[in-house]
């Protein structure tokens, strides 16, 4: 009896895991994102500077973890509809809005995702800071902090304990903070990376932070901050001044280069 032939099974996986780690957290009057720089594929590095954080306007931006080559497409796309907008409009977008209109782009491609998780940070039209999560088709939600990428399951409970204060008890007639100063925040993200950096060999190299603040919010408690430098127009007014509309600053600090 002639053999029968087996059959043959045919894959197409067109998505690959590039490491890194992005986080956000909002304050009062302000937003910060974060993201390391390296890009690996397994236990090889790509690159050691692959920046997570764009800026897309004054006021937000949009941080990007996953499969790199879809995150640089969909952050390119978003980028192209904000300007569509600002010529139509003489404006740019509001944070919402941009929520809503990243919602839309990722549950159109529902069925071929873009295999990115995004996290964007901003201020809001009323002044006050918030964040928005969302996964590849499109479910979201504001929240105070979030982490995603290699790292998260080792930096988001350490943002549930110190922003969210779970598993905390206050002192006696005391109560917790609603809000952090951006000090604070500032401190908070750097130590995430760098201990993320010690315990994961997919997140490293570099770290750069976006702050955005509020308009006529003081930034005399970033004139402390070495090597920052502001994004921002300037208008005459240095770090540390008050100024009427949103300004943006970043930060770059070193990580773990092994």
């Amino acid at each position: 009896m002639a053999p029968v032939a087996q059959p043959i099974q045919s894959a197409f996986n067109p998505y690959t895991e590039n490491g890194g780690t992005i986080l956000a957290i909002a304050g009062q009057d302000f937003a910060v994102v974060a993201g390391d720089t390296r890009q690996t594929e397994g236990y090889s590095i790509q690159s050691r500077y692959a920046p997570k954080v764009f800026r897309l306007t004054d006021r937000a931006t949009l941080a990007v973890n996953g499969f790199a080559a879809d995150g640089n497409m969909f952050v390119k796309t978003v980028k192209q509809r904000l300007e569509w907008y600002r010529h139509a409009h003489d404006k740019d977008m509001p944070l919402r809005a941009i929520a809503r209109l990243i919602q839309t782009m990722l549950y159109a491609k529902r069925f071929f995702p873009y295999y990115v998780y995004n996290i964007l940070g901003g201020i809001e039209e009323d002044g006050t800071g918030a964040v928005y999560s969302f996964d590849p088709v499109g479910s979201y939600e504001r929240e105070a902090c979030r982490a995603a990428g290699a790292a998260s399951s080792l930096i988001q409970p350490f943002l549930d304990n110190q922003i969210y204060f779970k598993n905390q008890v206050p002192a006696a007639g005391t109560s917790f903070p609603k809000h952090l100063p951006l000090a604070d925040v500032v401190s908070l993200i750097t130590d995430s990376f760098t201990s993320a950096t010690e315990r994961h060999i997919e997140v490293g190299d570099g770290l750069e932070m976006f702050v955005i603040v509020a308009a006529n919010r003081s930034t005399a408690d970033l004139a402390a901050i070495a090597g920052i430098q502001e994004l921002t127009a300037a208008t005459g007014a240095g770090i540390g001044s008050v100024r009427t509309e949103e300004r943006m600053f970043i930060i770059r600090r070193e990580l773990k280069k092994d």
